[in-house]
C-alpha cells in the first residue's frame, strides 16, 4: 500500500496542486484505510482536500497517518506542490533612459525617492549603505560596515533606513538624512537568512532566499506580524530577493534569473512577470554572479539594475 502511495505522491509533485482540488490517493490505499490523516508537524485534519488554512503555496512536507481495516496504523511523508489558479501575465516595457551604476558595486538593496538614490552594497569587507543622485556615481553620504559584515536589502520607512544582513542574523536602523546608524535587531528566528527588504506604508517586508514573504513590525522589526506564501500558475518561486513595494503590489528579483515578479501582497499570487534576458545577458557574460538585482520606481516608470552593473536602466511598463 506505502509503495502505491509513494509512486502517487511522486506524480503528484510535479504536477501539483491549486487550492480546492481534493488529494485523490490511490483506490489501494482508501479501500484498505479505516481513517486517512494529514500531518503537517503541529497540525493534522482529516479532510482530503487543499484547504488554505493548512497548505500554502509551494512545497507542502506533509505525512500521510493511515490507520488500516486491519488495525495497522502507516505513516508515508509526501511533498505537495500547491500553484495559483491564474497564469502570470507577462508585462511587457519599453525602454527610456539609461543612467550609470558604479561597477564596483555588489548591490543588494536599491530604491529611489524622486532623484535620491539609496543603496546596500554587499560582501564582506566592502559592505555600505550608500546615498546619491540619479545620473551620478559619485556618492553625498557613505556609510561602510564592519569587515565581518555582510549587508542585504534596505528599505525606507518614514525618516530612516532599514538594512538587512546575510548570514549575521542582524538588522541595522540609519538616520534617513544623515545615514548615521541609530540602532540594530537581531533577524526574526524565522528568517534563515537577510535577503530583500521593502516597506508597505505598515510593514517591512522581507525576504530568506525561500518562496516566503515575511511582514515585520516596522517598531519592532524582529517580530514577524504574518507570513505569506509566494505562487506562481507553474513555478514555485524560491530564492525570492530583492524586494519593492508599488501601488499596492510587490516587485520581487529572483536570484539568478532574469526575470522580476509582480505579487499580490494579499495572496501571494504572482500576477505578472517581466523578461529582463537582454539586459540581464549583457551583463553578467563576464561573471554569472553579476545577477539581475535592483528593482525602484521613477513616477510610474521601473528602473532596474544588477550586482555589479555598470548602468540602470529605466522602463515604460505598457
Amino acid at each position: 500500500m506505502l509503495d502505491s502511495l509513494a509512486d502517487y505522491n511522486h506524480a503528484m509533485e510535479e504536477k501539483g496542486y491549486r487550492f480546492g482540488n481534493r488529494l485523490k490517493l490511490p483506490e489501494e490505499v482508501t479501500d484498505n484505510a479505516e481513517t486517512i490523516l494529514i500531518s503537517f508537524g503541529d497540525k493534522e485534519t482529516s479532510e482530503m482536500f487543499v484547504d488554505p488554512k493548512f497548505f500554502e503555496y509551494g512545497e507542502n512536507k506533509v505525512t500521510f497517518i493511515i490507520k488500516t481495516k486491519s488495525g495497522e496504523t502507516l505513516n508515508q511523508d509526501a511533498t505537495i506542490n500547491v500553484f495559483s489558479k491564474l497564469k502570470e501575465q507577462n508585462i511587457t516595457y519599453r525602454m527610456v533612459a539609461e543612467y550609470p551604476h558604479d561597477p564596483d558595486h555588489f548591490l543588494e538593496g536599491f530604491l529611489l525617492e524622486g532623484n535620491t538614490v539609496y543603496e546596500s552594497d554587499g560582501l564582506k569587507k566592502a559592505s555600505q549603505l550608500i546615498k546619491y543622485t540619479l545620473g551620478t556615481t559619485q556618492p553625498i553620504i557613505t556609510e561602510k560596515q564592519p569587515g565581518h559584515i555582510f549587508s542585504e536589502g534596505c528599505a525606507v520607512a518614514g525618516d530612516k533606513i532599514y538594512q538587512l544582513t546575510y548570514q549575521n542574523k542582524l538588522g541595522f536602523v540609519y538616520d534617513k538624512a544623515t545615514l548615521k546608524k541609530l540602532s540594530e535587531f537581531p533577524l526574526p528566528n524565522e528568517i534563515g537568512e537577510g535577503w530583500g527588504l521593502t516597506f508597505d506604508g505598515k510593514n517591512l517586508i522581507a525576504t530568506d532566499g525561500s518562496n516566503n514573504l515575511y511582514f515585520l513590525d516596522v517598531n519592532n522589526p524582529s517580530k514577524v506580524v504574518k507570513k505569506r506564501s509566494v505562487g506562481g500558475y507553474k513555478d514555485i518561486y524560491t530564492q525570492l530577493n530583492e524586494l519593492e513595494y508599488h501601488n499596492g503590489f510587490i516587485y520581487s528579483n529572483i536570484w539568478h534569473q532574469p526575470f522580476i515578479l509582480k505579487i499580490n501582497p494579499a495572496t501571494g499570487e504572482v500576477v505578472g512577470k517581466f523578461d529582463f534576458t537582454g539586459i540581464t545577458e549583457e551583463n553578467t557574460k563576464d561573471d554569472k554572479e553579476h545577477v539581475l538585482n535592483g528593482i525602484a520606481f521613477k513616477g510610474g516608470n521601473m528602473v532596474v539594475t544588477g550586482k555589479n552593473w555598470p548602468k540602470m536602466y529605466e522602463v515604460a511598463i505598457q
